[in-house]
């Protein structure tokens, strides 16, 4: 934790952040607040560590910190937002929290290969990015992949993740959160 931050004032930061920068969107049908509470809502469902729920509930938080622009995809560019959020989130997270984050894409990437059914399942939002994040992975880089130590959170995150993007659905609101993020975040 940056010494210059505490664990409250991190937290803060980032429920600001989601308000006031969550009702963007990303070439998906619901705003980033929402994916964000939908993806946290099934990791917590599924009875998930609290590092995994909120890896799950922060996993996109490279969207709202990345200068690319919502539109980036569109323009064919790849904003990096795992390693982005990843990064940011290490100020105040452990590797717990933020390795899973900063491997989403590459789980995605290795189900697109592993996973009969998978790549087709994808929204489209997620086939357009993907094609722009390496596409599905080599089986050698599969078969790296799997050795990678958060591994499983990685894959349990990605599966949450395509959960998480259904229109109308009311689920706990972000500080449900507030507690669970400040105790990891200490």
């Amino acid at each position: 934790m940056n010494l210059s931050l505490s664990a409250e004032n991190f937290v803060n930061t980032i429920l600001d952040l989601f308000d006031r920068l969550g009702g963007s969107t990303y070439g998906e049908a619901v705003t980033q607040l929402d994916h964000a509470l939908q993806t946290a809502h099934h990791a917590r469902s599924g009875k998930q560590t609290d590092a995994v729920v909120a890896a799950a509930l922060l996993h996109d938080i490279g969207h709202l910190l990345q200068k690319q622009g919502e539109d980036a995809a569109d323009r064919g560019v790849d904003a990096m937002h795992e390693r982005i959020g990843a990064a940011w989130l290490a100020q105040g997270f452990g590797p717990e929290v933020t390795e899973p984050i900063r491997l989403h894409v590459e789980a995605k990437r290795y189900l697109t290969t592993r996973e009969p059914g998978y790549a087709e399942a994808l929204s489209g939002a997620s086939r357009q990015s993907l094609a722009l994040q390496g596409g599905p992975m080599s089986e050698a880089e599969a078969d790296a992949f799997q050795t990678t130590a958060a591994f499983d959170a990685a894959i349990r995150l990605r599966r949450y993740d395509e959960l998480g993007k259904v229109e109308g659905v009311t689920i706990a609101p972000m500080g449900d959160y507030r507690d669970m993020l400040i105790a990891l975040a200490s």
